[in-house]
């Protein structure tokens, strides 16, 4: 089955978690956005009023019959059905809590920059978006990286769960690198309290299926339209 991940073609977002997944595991899938009239079919299968199952917005994947939404969702989905977590109950549960934890992460990430409202520019909201950063920087991103430095280190395989990479290692990664492009200054200083981050952002990027996706053009780039943003006055 060659699978549909339905996201905007020009961000990286939510989507990228389950980019990360299907390239690391070898998936052949259709990043449908990205190819002729992508879009519109996009938004035309997000309004489709005959889907029994609709998504509220992207990402969904489509597996057949099948159209699952919510990024955690959807990686759980592939984690069960692809090797990218384990099948024991307590620990795939324990990986979608990971990641459900992210989940939580990437939206105060997002709200840093747009704390009033996604409807308005950053340039309408610069001086509440000050505050909210000042807040991340200093107490959200310290206790979210702690917890996850935590758990790497509890565990002691280099990975979050078990002996194995899981989805919410990739997931990680992710993180760690788009705090890198978004928060340079404040992240060096993060990876120095929590030692156990860069080690594992490293593992992943060199694994053999990542490290051919970050080179090729599938990679979108970072840039100021995604999740992660890089506004200098906001790097402390």
């Amino acid at each position: 089955m060659t699978y549909e991940l339905h996201y905007w073609p020009t961000i990286q977002g939510r989507g990228e978690y389950v980019r990360l997944a299907l390239e690391d595991a070898g998936i052949a899938y259709r990043d449908v956005a990205r190819g002729k009239n992508g879009e519109d079919r996009l938004v035309s299968d997000l309004g489709n009023p005959r889907e029994k199952h609709p998504s509220f917005a992207p990402p969904f994947l489509k597996a057949g019959k099948l159209t699952i939404g919510q990024t955690a969702n959807i990686l759980l989905f592939l984690g069960e059905r692809h090797d990218l977590a384990p099948k024991a109950d307590a620990q795939r549960f324990w990986t979608h809590q990971l990641q459900l934890t992210i989940a939580d992460l990437v939206a105060e990430i997002h709200d840093a920059h747009h704390p009033i409202s996604g409807a308005l520019y950053y340039e309408q909201q610069q001086k509440e978006a000050a505050q909210r950063t000042k807040s991340l920087r200093e107490s959200r991103l310290p206790k979210y990286l702690g917890y996850f430095d935590r758990v790497l280190k509890t565990n002691k395989s280099g990975w979050l769960v078990g002996a194995r990479r899981s989805y919410a290692d990739l997931s990680l990664f992710q993180i760690v690198e788009g705090l890198r492009y978004a928060f340079p200054n404040t992240q060096k200083k993060l990876e120095r309290k929590f030692t156990a981050l860069a080690p594992l952002r490293d593992r992943v990027a060199a694994r053999p299926n990542i490290a051919a996706y970050l080179k090729s053009e599938r990679r979108i780039p970072f840039t100021r339209e995604g999740i992660f943003r890089h506004y200098p006055e906001l790097d402390g």
